[in-house]
């Protein structure tokens, strides 16, 4: 969807659904988060941002994927002028959660067949016991963080959302909504606003 030109200035490919979903001021996240998706995503609402100030729509449909990408993910999200509305479709679980926080409360939106899961960072390292134990170290401060955070943007307790997130919690639309991660159901584009 972007690439460099000669000047090494990004450039939106011509045609094709990347960039029609530009021109009207939305990006799509989905599938697995990784580096190559956040810095798309945050190429596209950088250039969006410039371009002009108008809402940033952002559908999100992901089953996670790696932390540090999902966060540059939401910081950017925040740190753009543009008002950001995300709208989870399909699934947004893991990662995806603190991506879809992305959008103040009031913003955050889902279709109603859309499915959401929080649970804990998972961790696959080996090696030698000190490099185990730093990384288990390193799992367990994402974890508080990203407890506090969801607890932060839903209104429930670390505690609850730390007993909830120990293991795969999953919640439809409608227990998503009353968990507080959505602010509103939405069938149409015209019930945004």
């Amino acid at each position: 969807m972007f690439r460099q030109d000669e000047d090494g200035e990004s450039q939106v490919d011509k045609g094709g659904i990347g960039s029609k979903l530009l021109k009207a001021r939305t990006v799509l996240i989905a599938g697995e988060i990784d580096q190559d998706v956040a810095e798309r995503v945050i190429g596209q609402l950088a250039v969006l941002d410039c371009n002009s100030h108008d809402p940033i729509r952002v559908f999100i449909t992901s089953n996670g994927g790696h932390v540090e990408s999902g966060l540059a993910i939401h910081d950017m999200m925040k740190f753009v002028e543009s008002e950001i509305i995300a709208i989870g479709a399909g699934w947004v679980v893991s990662i995806a959660v603190p991506i879809f926080f992305g959008a103040e409360k009031a913003n955050r939106y889902s279709l109603p067949n859309t499915r959401f899961m929080i649970h804990q960072p998972l961790g696959g390292v080996g090696g030698q016991a000190a490099d185990v134990s730093i990384a288990a170290k390193e799992i367990i401060k994402i974890r508080e963080s990203l407890n506090q955070m969801i607890a932060k943007e839903t209104g429930q307790t670390v505690e609850k959302v730390a007993a909830d997130s120990d293991r795969n919690y999953w919640m439809t639309s409608e227990e998503a909504l009353e968990y507080g991660l959505v602010s509103k159901i939405i069938k149409s584009v015209k019930e945004i606003g």
